[in-house]
């Protein structure tokens, strides 16, 4: 069975760092696009991060370059996402998401929609 698990939320104060993992079971990272989507209140979801299966293409969204740095250890099939210089717009839900044949920049911007995800981790950005 196919399933990504995040963990690594918190509540963390503005300028703060968080890094999250996505553990995969069932299938190997290795050879998918992942990527990071959030979800913040009222909000549309916004695609953050993705990493190509070869990793030498990465997306990351306008609002998180400098600041978040999406990688993968293969051998431990999982995801990271190292988020610094948090901010209080950074507060959202963060999925973890997976496909097999499609670009860094389809699976960021979910066209079409990626076909696993996972359950989600908070993270909260707050003095």
């Amino acid at each position: 069975q196919v399933q990504l698990v995040e963990s690594g939320g918190d509540l963390v104060q503005p300028g703060g760092s968080l890094r999250l993992s996505c553990a995969a079971s069932g299938f190997t990272l290795e050879y998918y696009v992942i990527g990071w989507i959030r979800q913040a209140p009222g909000k549309e979801r916004e695609g953050v991060a993705c990493i190509s299966s070869s990793d030498r293409s990465i997306y990351y969204a306008d609002s998180v370059k400098g600041r978040f740095t999406i990688s993968r250890d293969s051998a431990k099939n999982t995801v990271y996402l190292q988020m610094d210089s948090l901010k209080p717009e950074d507060t959202a839900v963060y999925y973890c998401a997976a496909e097999y044949i499609t670009t860094v920049q389809s699976l960021c911007l979910m066209i079409p929609p990626p076909d696993h995800w996972g359950q989600g981790t908070q993270v909260t950005v707050s003095s």
